[in-house]
């Protein structure tokens, strides 16, 4: 791929994300998988007639929850890379189906840095690069807060010296 003078290769990215962000990945798995469930035990209960119906998924969708997030997190640990180049923002995502984005400085529109309440209680941060792009923005998720703030700065003062805009 050329942007102007600059030639930007796929390549994995060498940054890993932050060890932390495998707990957060397994509680994000058990508060869904305990909504879901919770919610069809509550109802098997309440109506008698489809007990065995609401029950039985209820089991189900508990025990693969509590699989996938044994398993899982440390499994996308693994595979997650992102890293910052002078040229470009490159980061490599996915399990089962994995995602290799490259971001030439010269297509970023805007950098966002989100803390949502898990996070912030495990002091993590996503970095959101918005490129003019139709596949959509690409998101670091899992850095700790303080680099995710120098990244975005550092994506900022980068972003501001390429001389092509980002349409």
């Amino acid at each position: 791929m050329t942007t102007g003078e600059h030639t930007v290769r796929l390549r994995p990215p060498s940054n890993r994300l932050s060890p932390k962000v495998v707990p957060w990945w397994r509680l994000q798995s058990l508060i869904a998988v305990t909504v879901v469930t919770a919610i069809l035990v509550v109802l098997g209960v309440l109506i008698t007639p489809a007990r065995v119906w609401l029950l039985g998924p209820a089991a189900v969708i508990a025990v693969l929850g509590i699989a996938e997030a044994a398993i899982l997190p440390p499994w996308r640990y693994r595979i997650h890379r992102w890293e910052v180049t002078d040229e470009a923002v490159y980061v490599r995502s996915g399990a089962f189906w994995q995602e290799w984005r490259i971001a030439p400085m010269s297509r970023i529109q805007t950098v966002d840095t989100v803390r949502g309440p898990l996070e912030r209680s495990f002091g993590l941060a996503t970095v959101t690069v918005t490129t003019a792009s139709s596949k959509g923005a690409i998101e670091i998720q899992g850095l700790e807060h303080e680099l995710a703030a120098e990244l975005a700065e550092r994506l900022t003062r980068l972003t501001q010296a390429t001389p092509d805009d980002a349409t």
